[in-house]
């Protein structure tokens, strides 16, 4: 037998699976919560700022594999590798070795110093710049592979940013790394311009292609700051793809961690695309991403593609996703985010007033606000499905984290419309899951009016996983069959097969795809009945959003 490892990365967490290569079963799995997110440190949401402390991901690294390693028993040779993937955009600034300047005397607790988790929309004014210089600069258009429009979210923008308000952190700043490359660096003991850097992060988040030799040259980063031109110079010019070596593990890591020297690492990758892998991607299937915001993953050949650019989406990269095909994604930068705003709108007043109550002991207090806090989604989705349809009016907007896609635009804010006396907050909780199955609507729209073509949509992540009332109202709101995947773990799945390929178990991604791959654990299928009604309200949604933009353009 041989085994690998999937490090997943996500937004709250932290989850290594150890898994057989020969059927893809996961033999122990272990799941770190990041201590300082979880108290809110670094982070305003009032200017969407959202930093995390590298502490949190080396400490998840460690006491995750060591786990998994412990628990199965499992000698250390037949563990043969490990591949990371994590959030994206979600840079960090580095020095010369690869450690994170949080890590560094003088800035242990400046924020700009974290990492800059993919959620921070505090660079909106500098995404526009590039936007617009590309467009303008007199040479090649280096947002055409990234859906012509350059976002907040991604690295660019959040490094000139940070360049602009912390002249400290930008001199000390050697280089900077997209998460994904800096765990594996780590692991490694590879130094910035050593670390083999992800094409998925790259080329859909940096402006990589090979059109243009790599990064976009020094002259059109010195006209955004000339500090980034500086930068560049210790940046990369080579990428790679997922499904190979980035070298073997270091041998201070390998002890930390119980493993063989002999380990290898592959290339890192993002979550949703390891995620897609994990689902078993393939050409013309849609795969969703669906956990705090969504990611919409296709593949397709060069020959489908045919030069085609497509407005408004995350990126077309060559390489990303499987290697040999041109991976494309997109998404919405809300999601579980959304419904999980709405619970905390309901709870957090009932919360301060059980905390100050003087009628109930403070263990009876602790009880009831756990039993609240479980229970309200669960409660709110449940009283959502006993509404009749037509029942309510009211049409949301999703953008409530900013637009992601198609065409992304941070600042536009989330709305609601129809509100009179009889509206209850199950009215609302389902009008937002209403909003969110439109947005994902749009998405398959737009690839769709590009030429691109789609006959399954199959879903993955939490919400895909435990939602009845999303997940049904998602394929009345398509009116298309959705498959759920039967792992529950796709992403860190995901990132187990690029490691065997990587190491050398399989040949290739569709060999250990298909040998690996989970199958699905549930159909959901369209309700026609609801077809029309949908179909409406899917125009009423499409009515608020432009309206939304125009009023918009007038607050800005």
């Amino acid at each position: 037998m041989k085994y690998v490892i999937g490090l997943d990365y996500g937004t709250d967490s932290v989850r290594a699976v150890l898994v057989n290569t020969e059927d893809g079963t996961t033999l122990e799995s272990s799941v770190f919560l990041f201590p300082r997110w979880a108290q809110g440190l670094y982070c305003d949401p009032a200017k969407s700022q959202f930093r995390q402390h590298p502490l949190d991901h080396l400490e998840g690294l460690e006491k995750t594999i060591t786990e998994v390693v412990r628990k199965s028993g499992v000698t250390k040779h037949l563990i043969k590798g490990i591949c990371v993937d994590t959030t994206g955009s979600s840079p960090m600034a580095v020095d010369e070795k690869g450690v994170s300047l949080a890590m560094t005397s003088g800035f242990e607790d400046n924020p700009n110093a974290m990492m800059l988790l993919w959620k921070d929309h505090s660079s909106i004014k500098e995404a526009n710049e590039i936007t617009e210089l590309a467009r303008s600069w007199g040479g090649e258009d280096f947002t055409k592979y990234s859906g012509g429009i350059y976002s907040s979210e991604w690295f660019w923008s959040k490094i000139l940013s940070v360049h602009r308000k912390d002249t400290e952190v930008a001199k000390a700043a050697y280089s900077w790394m997209e998460h994904c490359d800096y765990i594996t660096g780590i692991l490694t003991g590879q130094s910035p311009m050593h670390v083999k850097r992800s094409r998925c992060a790259a080329g859909h988040k940096a402006l990589w292609h090979g059109d243009w030799d790599g990064l976009p040259p020094v002259e059109f980063l010195s006209s955004l700051d000339h500090s980034l031109a500086d930068l560049r110079e210790n940046l990369f010019t080579h990428t790679y793809t997922s499904n190979e070596s980035a070298g073997k593990i270091s041998g201070e890591w390998a002890a930390k961690l119980g493993l063989s020297e002999d380990t290898l690492i592959a290339v890192g990758t993002i979550d949703a695309h390891a995620g897609a892998v994990g689902a078993g991607i393939r050409e013309h299937a849609l795969v969703k991403v669906v956990g705090t915001s969504t990611c919409d993953i296709l593949v397709a050949s060069p020959q489908e593609m045919d030069k085609k650019l497509i407005k408004g989406i995350c990126g077309q990269v060559d390489g990303s996703v499987l290697a040999g095909l041109i991976g494309l994604e997109a998404g919405q930068a809300g999601f579980g985010d959304v419904l999980a705003w709405f619970k905390g709108l309901l709870l957090t007043p009932s919360i301060q007033l059980i905390r100050n109550s003087k009628h109930i002991d403070s263990l009876e207090k602790e009880k009831l606000l756990a039993e609240m806090e479980e229970a309200m989604l669960i409660h709110l989705s449940e009283e959502a499905l006993k509404l009749p349809e037509g029942d309510s009016n009211i049409v949301a907007l999703d953008w409530i984290n900013g637009r992601r896609s198609p065409d992304a635009d941070e600042s536009l804010q989330g709305a609601l419309l129809g509100l009179d006396m009889g509206t209850t907050a199950a009215h609302l909780f389902r009008s937002l899951v209403e909003s969110l199955c439109f947005g994902s609507k749009r998405i398959i729209d737009r690839f769709e009016e590009e030429g691109l073509r789609i006959d399954e949509v199959i879903a993955v992540g939490g919400v895909a996983n435990k939602s009845e009332l999303v997940m049904q109202t998602m394929a009345d709101v398509l009116g298309r069959t959705i498959k759920i995947t039967a792992s529950t773990q796709t992403p860190a799945l995901g990132s187990a097969i690029y490691a065997a390929v990587a190491c050398g178990v399989y040949a290739s991604m569709d060999s250990a795809i298909s040998a690996m791959g989970p199958g699905f654990s549930r159909i959901y299928e369209p309700d026609r009945e609801k077809k029309d009604f949908y179909a409406k309200k899917y125009l009423d949604y499409i009515r608020l959003g432009q309206t939304e933009e125009e009023y918009n353009k007038v607050i800005r």
